[in-house]
């Protein structure tokens, strides 16, 4: 487990990808890849705005996805969202 900082307006992804065991973030935000995959904590999940079609698109054709599944590069935080707990991913 690891706090991380991060401005509000950024996605999760940013700060995930700049760890050295974090996502991989290959499309750089641009909801193409998956590869910046999270669980979200059961407490949050309903604290977040839905997912865009796109990103359920992206999700959707995972073997790893569960119900808690989000792309942290479609996350935007705010304050509202301090303490946001997520885990990453398996690769796929």
């Amino acid at each position: 487990e690891r706090e991380l900082d991060a401005p509000s307006g950024a996605t999760l992804m940013e700060p995930l990808r700049d760890m050295d065991d974090g996502v991989a973030a290959i499309c750089g935000g641009m909801c193409s890849c998956a590869t910046c995959h999270v669980y979200v904590d059961a407490e949050w999940v309903a604290k977040l705005p839905a997912p865009m079609s796109d990103e359920s698109d992206m999700l959707g054709d995972l073997i790893s996805r569960r119900e808690n599944s989000r792309l942290s590069c479609q996350i935007v935080l705010n304050d509202a969202l301090s303490g946001l707990k997520v885990s990453i991913a398996p690769e796929e």
